[in-house]
């Protein structure tokens, strides 16, 4: 484009850019022309007529290639919003989601001082409740190195640095600590599934996103293994799948669960299933 395009223009070039490759045009192309520009979302439609300046414009034209090659927004610009945080996100890392502030707000809603966070990724979750609980005491576990790398950075950065991370698969690392509050946002996509080959997960870390059994065996190990970490009266929220509500119940169930509740999304799926322990299990 010429370098005397205004904000308007660039705008429409970059939606019309993005339409066939992208599910929000008009978001992706508003959130990196005021990005690049400095210009905030109301400036962008009350004075369209504006010139940016040519090394914003350049950077917005590079971005906006990278969005049409599939890249997520979150990446393209190292930063991503979640609930009231505004979290450094990249590969190393799933990019954090609306559904996912159920899960958060299922956790805030229940009493406890210790909590968990099974499968921290960038370790969104975990501040948040830190960021409404400060005086509880909170873990933070993944399996990815890299992964706590990023969530303790984030955690620094946001203003909660009592986080401990730890890193180790699940229960792992955890020794018999047990909690009032254990919550995961674990993979839960099958292998199969078409999903994963499309859209901004092409781009995310597949060991966050696939798990065996139709996706269900991270919930599986979570939900098996919750009983040795619980305390009594402890709670255990999930999210999963919309379509793995019941098989989510199902497990739950299986493993002495009885007190089971499921949450649904904005859009009416159900998304977060947790139970309230009755008891505490024998110690194994």
């Amino acid at each position: 484009m010429k370098s005397t395009a205004t904000l308007g223009d660039l705008r429409q070039w970059a939606i019309a850019t993005l339409t066939d490759v992208s599910p929000s045009p008009l978001a992706d192309a508003d959130r990196l022309l005021t990005t690049a520009t400095g210009a905030d979302a109301a400036a962008l439609r009350a004075f369209p007529e504006r010139i940016p300046a040519a090394a914003a414009q350049q950077q917005f034209q590079a971005w906006i290639g990278r969005r049409r090659r599939g890249e997520p927004v979150a990446y393209i610009l190292g930063e991503w919003g979640f609930m009231d945080l505004e979290l450094a996100i990249d590969r190393r890392a799933l990019i954090p989601r609306p559904e996912t502030e159920h899960l958060v707000e299922a956790a805030r809603a229940v009493r406890g001082q210790r909590i968990l966070d099974a499968g921290t990724g960038s370790g969104c979750i975990a501040i948040a409740l830190a960021r409404a609980r400060p005086d509880a005491a909170i873990d933070a576990v993944d399996r990815s190195a890299d992964a706590i790398s990023l969530a303790r950075a984030n955690a620094e950065r946001l203003g909660t640095p009592w986080i401990r991370f730890l890193i180790g698969d699940w229960y792992t690392p955890l020794g018999a600590r047990r909690y009032d509050v254990i919550v995961a946002n674990p993979p839960y996509i099958g292998a199969d599934e078409p999903e994963i080959h499309q859209g901004d997960l092409r781009y995310e870390p597949r060991e966050a996103l696939i798990a065996d059994a139709d996706g269900l065996a991270a919930l599986q190990a979570l939900i098996s293994g919750a009983p040795a970490h619980l305390t009594r009266g402890g709670w255990l929220w999930l999210e999963h799948g919309h379509r793995q509500g019941e098989a989510v119940r199902g497990l739950l169930q299986i493993h002495g669960f009885d007190a089971i509740e499921t949450r649904r999304d904005l859009a009416g799926r159900e998304r977060v299933t947790g139970e309230h322990a009755q008891r505490r299990p024998a110690a194994g």
